[in-house]
């Protein structure tokens, strides 16, 4: 990212790039120098006192390092390598230090279209973006020439970023943005003071049409925070569904939303007798997972759009009272309950298509939601086991950041193809509380093309669309054992919600494959393979988790 660039680019574009016909190019924003350089000591290895913290050192061994095949705005998709040299985490703030290397062709103004760079708290859900000055900007390295940084390939360009100050609980974070996949298990290290900046850096005075030759490694300027700047933390959102209940956490807030049809007769405010087991682990759910610090509980109807809006208030506000009341019977602890009805004023799935009476029945429900209690997130694995007679869908299970892996696709456990398109299947990995699940796309024919990646048939019949949007959001993973389905993971920054975590596909080069990445909320230990719905290329089943 740079200086030069404001937010709302950022958001669309990792970084502008630029290459003339000598190979000049632009690249994403970047980091530079090593932490273990003679000139920089510092620690290699973060130190965790065994008797406070039960978890293991993590070792730092930078640099951490992928390379592969990004899409470029131009089509002229290029190979990348792509370095994180360094995470320090200061008094004030964290910063990134990472460098990039085109490897072969392209020309002309480029663009990198992948995700904004971005740090993840995998174990608690946290996200966090780049600082930003008041007018939007990035702090960090300088492009030298009107916001665009010369590259050539072969050349190395070196880069500095800067983040919200990490908790200190924080140990690995997982970093996206370098357009080839999640970097799991990259270590935290704590220093003093932030590496100085580049002296004399050679970049400074280059244009794009004057740029650095094959071979060379480039510094530029670097512009440190200043008081004042706007710092971006946001959480990753988790939508989990069932026949009977769907859950959706947050951050700290969790909604349960339990379905209608299944609750009560058609045209009745009374549970049904299949009812009452489902608000029983409703109940256990909400009692094992709320803030104790926060036990307050709103309880709202919801009705689909048929009938008056008068009726369906009434009705709304007739199904919350009967949750709540089963609710508070079925709990122990000392909850306040708040009930509301909401008619058909805020559906969750478009009526009125080929799939209405689908998004009818996911709006005539119950919700209730709470503060969850994240004082145990750092006790990673605790919760890692299905919890009996809870609902399924509130379950959270969290396990140890995943180490680094320099290559998550060179075991392919499933191959399927729809026309020119090859979609290659990795193995799952568990992440803290979510599973990454990555695929290799190819392009098999001999003309460029922009697959369709499923659009509307990508999605379930009714499905909430928040969590169906981008090229991957209709992709779901599937429990063989339970009618559980998870969604892609939404990264919401207060109002700045990105269509979902996972990466875009773009118009495919031929004989190009793209490596790409999905996320989800983590199931239990116990489950030891997922059934994968990918779109047009069917569903894929028993996809294992890597070892």
């Amino acid at each position: 990212m740079s200086l030069r660039q404001p937010l709302a680019a950022g958001r669309v574009l990792a970084v502008t790039a630029v290459v003339t016909a000598a190979a000049l190019a632009l690249s994403s924003c970047g980091i530079v120098r090593d932490l273990q350089a003679d000139d920089h000591p510092g620690p290699d290895t973060i130190d965790v006192d065994p008797e406070e913290d039960p978890r293991p050192e993590v070792e730092a061994e930078f640099p951490y390092t992928r390379e592969g095949t990004i899409f470029q705005d131009t089509g002229q998709d290029s190979t990348l390598r792509f370095a994180i040299n360094g995470l320090e985490r200061t008094d004030e703030y964290t910063v990134i230090h990472y460098e990039e290397t085109y490897v072969d062709h392209f020309r002309g103004i480029v663009s990198n279209l992948s995700m904004p760079n971005t740090l993840i708290d995998p174990v608690s859900g946290r996200a966090y973006a780049e600082l930003t000055d008041q007018e939007g900007y990035y702090y960090g390295s300088v492009p030298p020439d009107d916001g665009l940084f010369p590259v050539t390939v072969g050349a190395t360009n070196q880069y500095r970023g800067y983040f919200p100050r990490l908790p200190d609980e924080v140990l690995q974070v997982t970093f996206v943005g370098s357009g080839l996949g999640a970097m799991t298990g990259i270590p935290v290290v704590d220093v003093d003071e932030e590496q100085p900046d580049p002296v004399d850096p050679n970049g400074a005075g280059m244009t794009v049409r004057n740029g650095p030759e094959f071979g060379d490694t480039v510094e530029f300027e670097n512009h440190r925070p200043e008081p004042g700047w706007d710092e971006w933390v946001g959480e990753m959102e988790s939508f989990v569904d069932s026949d009977v209940a769907s859950t959706t956490r947050d951050g700290d807030t969790e909604t349960v939303a339990l379905k209608s049809d299944v609750m009560f007769d058609f045209d009745s405010a009374e549970l049904t007798d299949e009812a009452e087991q489902i608000v029983r682990e409703a109940a256990a759910s909400l009692e094992r997972n709320i803030d104790p610090d926060n036990p307050e509980v709103t309880v709202i109807g919801h009705t689909d759009g048929k009938g008056s809006d008068d009726y369906n208030q009434t009705l709304s506000e007739e199904r919350a009272e009967t949750v709540r009341d089963i609710l508070e019977e079925e709990s122990d602890a000392d909850l306040t309950f708040t009930v509301e009805g909401r008619g058909s004023s805020e559906p969750v799935a478009e009526e009125g298509g080929s799939d209405t009476e689908e998004a009818e029945a996911r709006n005539r429900r119950v919700e209730f939601s709470y503060r969850v209690d994240r004082t145990e997130n750092r006790d990673e694995g605790s919760s890692s086991s299905r919890e009996e007679g809870t609902l399924g869908s509130s379950d959270r299970h969290v396990f140890p950041p995943a180490p680094f892996v320099e290559d998550d696709t060179a075991e392919i456990v499933e191959t399927v193809t729809d026309g020119d398109i090859r979609l290659d299947v990795h193995p799952l990995r568990r992440d803290g509380a979510y599973v990454i699940s990555t695929v290799t796309l190819t392009n098999t024919g001999d003309d460029p093309v922009l697959p369709d990646m499923g659009g509307e048939d990508a999605v379930s019949p009714g499905g909430p669309a928040e969590f169906s949007q981008g090229a991957l959001g209709g992709f779901q993973l599937l429990e063989p054992d339970t009618d559980l389905v998870r969604y892609v993971t939404l990264l919401n920054f207060g109002g700045q919600t990105y269509s979902g975590f996972a990466e875009e596909v773009h118009e495919m080069q031929p004989d190009n494959s793209y490596q790409l990445i999905a996320v989800f909320a983590a199931p239990p230990a116990e489950v030891d393979a997922l059934t994968l719905r990918a779109g047009p290329f069917g569903e894929i089943e028993n996809v294992p988790f890597a070892d």
